[in-house]
């Protein structure tokens, strides 16, 4: 059931949309959308649940074993003969997945390979991209990769906010990736799938070895769907790899390189709650504001991160957890040190893990049974008979930008340049209470604004926004509202932050922003919510 909702009223279109100069039609929330993007008909954004699709899910040729040696071993000498084995050609879709975090070794390797045959115009499908992909922006530049669906971060970010992709990216969640792939709105055609172990039939996980990364449940779907699939390791075991989080019988063909990541920079071992008096003044008062709400009781559940307020907010979690002698029934992950405490203390029935973010949540994972693995399909999947998002008592998000409707922007900044990915946040949405602990201003440019740069998630389904200067609880939350009415907590309307923080450092301008549409945002559900055009201006250097 989705709950809360007024998205079926028509909005008129925000004055930020006068002027465009391309066909368009205004979706639900307010935003201009285009006709299409990429050659492919958009469907707007019809509202939280309105738009049912009436589709079949996507199948792929039928293999047989026939085809696949009898002995099981499907090892072959190099990457490159892995790709031209699979049939790598010009405009094909190459997925990857971001376990490996800022330590990939691989993907860059699988576009070196890429140029040096010649091939052109492929699209890159990644479940999130970090800095360490710098390297791939001359394959943007000269064709080799056509365009980037999945998270840009840093310098990819930049490149696309300047203009510079040859065709539109397309932003979705995790939950919203895993949809489109089963559901045939992006057919893989090769999938690279990096291990920390494997065996020579493409058994896989991500627990043992050097590269250890945890889970390998973003993978998932690239192993289900793609037409040819790819594992890569540098810990090739003897038959069976146990426990097998990808099975073999996906896989097509399996090589053994030297290194697959950066063990520093796929996890950061160093996890840590922020030090900041503000942050952690926010991270209490969130806390607090669960207690009074009654949120926090025996047998709730919750989902917090790994960011540095997030892990304070589950320290103060577990700080009130003791002196009332309860716990929770189970806590969506990602893992790090502190979930991972807590489960162990007995203050967590389970952690359903999505993915882990340093060696405690890895050894966690592989040790203790109470340590599940999700996927996003489990957890996130919106086309799916439920999920696991709408199971979880409060979520603790993040936000670059909130408006005095509770919309909610993850993407951009308030400069326009798209610097993140959506990750599971959209996802995480639907549970029962979304909370955003955010500081009232960054860098002297305020939080809360009239309206955000880029629509990511609908302020219905957003329902506090803790500020180290007071807490505003959405209107639909009359709940809410009653709950801690009388609880001493500073309560204020969204619209008294907003001037809150615009006393203090003036109101913000707006980003100059051309016609040129750079990426589109998907909602869940495979609509387009918004979409973000190109800046005007040069990035300042100070940019990550």
């Amino acid at each position: 059931m989705i709950r809360r909702t007024n998205s079926n009223k028509k909005r008129s279109a925000s004055p930020s949309h006068k002027g465009i100069g391309w066909e368009g039609a205004i979706n639900t929330a307010g935003r201009l959308i285009p006709e299409d993007i990429n050659g492919e008909k958009v469907t707007p954004f019809q509202g939280v649940g309105k738009f049912i699709s009436e589709g079949r899910r996507f199948g792929h040729k039928i293999p047989s074993m026939a085809n696949f040696p009898s002995d099981g071993n499907k090892l072959v000498a190099s990457l490159k003969e892995a790709l031209v084995k699979s049939g790598l050609k010009d405009g094909m879709t190459i997925s990857s997945h971001h376990h490996f975090r800022n330590g990939d070794l691989i993907i860059n390797h699988v576009f070196d390979i890429a140029s040096e045959l010649g091939i052109k115009g492929l699209r890159w499908f990644p479940s999130a991209s970090f800095p360490c992909h710098e390297h791939l922006i001359q394959y943007l530049e000269d064709g080799t990769i056509s365009h980037i669906e999945g998270s840009m971060n840093g310098p990819l970010g930049r490149f696309a906010s300047e203009g510079k992709m040859s065709k539109v990216a397309v932003l979705r969640s995790h939950g919203g990736r895993y949809q489109a792939v089963q559901d045939g709105e992006v057919k893989i055609d090769i999938a690279i799938i990096g291990a920390a172990c494997a065996d020579p039939f493409g058994n896989a996980n991500g627990l043992n070895g050097d590269s250890a990364s945890g889970l390998l449940g973003f993978a998932l779907a690239d192993s289900q769907y793609a037409d040819k699939v790819i594992v890569v390791t540098d810990n090739m075991v003897e038959f069976p790899c146990v426990p097998w989080q990808i099975q073999g019988n996906y896989v097509d063909y399996t090589v053994k390189v030297d290194k697959v990541g950066i063990p520093e920079k796929i996890i950061s071992g160093t996890t840590r709650i922020t030090k900041s008096p503000d942050r952690l003044l926010i991270a209490e008062m969130t806390a607090k504001f669960c207690e009074a709400a009654g949120i926090i009781r025996d047998g709730f559940s919750f989902q917090t991160g790994a960011g540095g307020t997030s892990l304070a907010v589950s320290d103060y979690f577990a700080k009130i957890m003791r002196e009332k002698g309860i716990k929770a029934r189970f806590a969506r992950g990602g893992s790090n040190k502190y979930l991972v405490q807590m489960l162990e203390e007995g203050l967590v029935d389970y952690i359903l893990d999505g993915q882990t973010f340093d060696l405690d949540g890895v050894r966690s994972m592989r040790d203790n049974p109470n340590h599940v693995w999700t996927s996003p399909f489990t957890s996130y999947n919106f086309h799916g008979k439920g999920n696991f998002a709408q199971l979880v008592d409060v979520v603790i998000l993040g936000a670059t930008e909130v408006d005095v409707n509770f919309n909610a922007n993850v993407v951009t900044h308030s400069d326009g340049y798209l610097l993140h990915g959506i990750g599971g946040w959209q996802n995480c949405l639907f549970s029962k209470t979304v909370i955003l602990p955010l500081p009232l201003f960054r860098d002297r440019i305020p939080v809360i604004t009239d309206e955000v740069t880029t629509l990511c998630g609908p302020g219905e389904l957003i329902d506090v926004i803790v500020t180290e200067r007071g807490i505003a609880i959405n209107p639909l939350r009359k709940d809410l509202l009653e709950k801690v009415e009388g609880s001493g907590l500073p309560l204020k309307t969204i619209e008294q932050l907003k001037e809150e923080a615009e006393a203090i450092c003036g109101k913000p301008q707006k980003p100059e922003l051309s016609d040129k549409i750079i990426a589109a945002i998907k909602w869940v559900d495979g609509t387009v919510i918004d979409v973000v055009r190109q800046v005007k201006r040069e990035a300042p250097p100070n940019l990550p």
